[in-house]
């Protein structure tokens, strides 16, 4: 028998009490009360509700031997960015990969593969596919159906998938950044239960009076935490946490213990918190993890008090997987598989000339630092060359996409928001098609940056000052099974490489970068088929006409 204070999150106290683990599971005995506060504090452990395993370049295995430290026992998993590049052998590559350690993954059931017709992916996953893919135990839910477009429009296809989600009763994930009125109601209306994408308080409590549950997302691109956060004070049942997208480096440094802590710092209610941290997800989805009841799976985390929230230890089906910051979960070795044909470019394949017939006024994606979404910036084009070239002096660099699945002409623009003043970099984490995409100052640099990615079949580069620097991802281009901490610390200097010798402002440049091609996010992206109106819903020209 151990002892403990039991913070209890369903009746919102604290007491003394004796456990003991059997079989995996928690029973307890000789409760009383909270009189000893140097004995240590025990609450269930924590649940990332909307996370890609893929964003943090780790195969499930080494996510979660860096998640458990940090005091996290689950995640709800949408393998759509494996998926888009792999199809269902990608979604059951992660299933079987998941399987290998004791960590509590949910993984849903990519809904929009590829996200739209305007880009092309690896794969392409069916209605039927997708009815496949739900009847396997291992699959939780419909995974975020990022097409509100076609919800909106009654697309037949889409409607097929809902209604597969429905038949299997398993929750169905939504993503509709910016959406509100009428547009909100009918796509929450359709069976979405959640959404991850509100960027202010009032659009979340919209959805909210839907029927929605919000999702409070501070990840390495998206920070929504600071806008979100007030909604404790009314809706503290309708909320969890999570990341959607974490870099390792992140990862090695927090994760949902950090938002945790970082809520109850600014005076919102303790137990509220937690069982958005804790118990809302599991209730949510079902998932299989224990909440501290009497005979659950002993699924918990030993803290040092309530204040300073310090991770001791981590319990998963009563396996002590984590101390004092150190992973008890192995160091696993995972199978290859990849999807990459893609021939090397050359300076010229990166050319943009301006035709006879436009203006010289052109559409500029204007990235914006801590937020997915993007704006429209006119620029007028210096001089009467005929071509474009990158001016970093005033932040107007060019972009690229490359086709990494077959030969293709090389789709460029013009972004602004990097701040890069020479060089190149380059990633093949590029949601969600997962395309080559670099941006850069030069012609040859970009080139340069790009060929490090397809030579490695898969990565993240950067080249300045005739050098280049690269982390390769030999799994679908997007995932290594490198230790993590290791591949932390190669990520962690190509960040720095990019900021400091390259000029970058942003906080995660990389991870700013690879949305630049995810369209379904507002407003203005490109893919490898061109620049993108994501208002207009339509492939667009760069140039302003005369």
């Amino acid at each position: 028998m151990k002892h403990a204070n039991l913070i209890d999150l369903f009746t919102k106290s604290v007491y003394e009490t004796a456990y003991e683990i059997t079989d995996g599971k928690i029973t307890f005995s000789d409760k009383k009360a909270h009189e000893n506060p140097d004995l240590p504090y025990i609450l269930p452990g924590f649940i990332d509700a909307h996370v890609h395993i893929e964003s943090s370049m780790l195969t499930p295995p080494q996510f979660a031997r860096m998640a458990v430290v940090h005091g996290t026992v689950g995640s709800v998993s949408d393998p759509h960015e494996i998926a888009n590049v792999l199809g269902i052998k990608g979604v059951e590559y992660m299933i079987e990969e998941s399987k290998r350690v004791p960590f509590k993954f949910c993984l849903g059931a990519p809904s929009c593969v590829p996200a739209t017709s305007f880009e092309t992916a690896g794969a392409r996953l069916t209605p039927a596919d997708i009815d496949y893919l739900l009847h396997k135990p291992e699959i939780g839910y419909l995974a975020e159906m990022m097409n509100f477009p076609g919800i909106l429009h009654d697309d037949p296809d889409l409607l097929k998938i809902l209604n597969h989600a429905k038949k299997h009763k398993k929750p169905i994930d939504g993503h509709a950044p910016g959406l509100s009125g009428a547009d909100a109601k009918k796509y929450i209306s359709s069976g979405i239960s959640t959404d991850h994408e509100c960027v202010t308080f009032q659009e979340a409590e919209e959805k909210i009076s839907y029927g929605a549950k919000i999702l409070i997302r501070e990840g390495c691109a998206a920070r929504n935490f600071d806008a979100l956060i007030p909604l404790f004070t009314q809706y503290p049942e309708k909320l969890m946490f999570c990341s959607d997208d974490k870099h390792p480096d992140m990862l090695a440094k927090g994760h949902i213990n950090l938002l945790v802590k970082r809520a109850i710092e600014l005076g919102y209610d303790t137990f509220d918190v937690l069982r958005a941290a804790c118990i809302n997800p599991v209730m949510h989805y079902q998932l299989d993890v224990g909440l501290l009841r009497e005979g659950d799976p002993a699924d918990f985390i030993e803290i040092d008090n309530l204040q300073n929230l310090s991770i001791r230890k981590t319990y998963i089906n009563g396996e002590l997987v984590a101390v004092d910051g150190v992973s008890n979960l192995p160091d696993l070795r995972s199978l290859h598989l990849n999807n990459f044909d893609c021939q090397l470019t050359q300076p010229s394949d990166f050319d943009l000339p301006i035709p006879v017939s436009q203006s010289q006024t052109i559409k500029v994606i204007e990235a914006l630092d801590g937020q997915l979404i993007t704006r429209q910036f006119d620029y007028t084009v210096p001089g009467t060359t005929g071509k474009i070239t990158s001016a970093p002096d005033e932040d107007i660099l060019k972009i690229a996409v490359i086709n990494r699945y077959q030969k293709s002409p090389v789709s460029v623009a013009l972004v602004k928001g990097f701040g890069i003043k020479s060089g190149a970099m380059a990633s093949s984490v590029a949601h969600d098609s997962h395309n080559i995409i670099v941006v850069g100052a030069d012609e040859e640099s970009m080139s340069a940056a790009a060929n490090e990615i397809i030579n490695n079949k898969g990565g993240l580069s950067a080249y300045v000052g005739q050098q280049i620097i690269s982390l390769s991802l030999p799994i679908g281009g997007i995932m290594t099974d490198k230790d993590g901490y290791e591949v932390a610390s190669q990520y962690s200097i190509l960040d720095q490489c990019v900021k400091k010798e390259m000029g970058s402002t942003l906080r995660s440049p990389f991870m700013t970068l690879s949305f630049m091609a995810l369209l379904v996010i507002p407003s203005l992206k490109i893919s490898d088929l061109g620049l993108f109106d994501t208002n207009r819903f339509s492939l667009i020209s760069m140039f302003n006409e005369c």
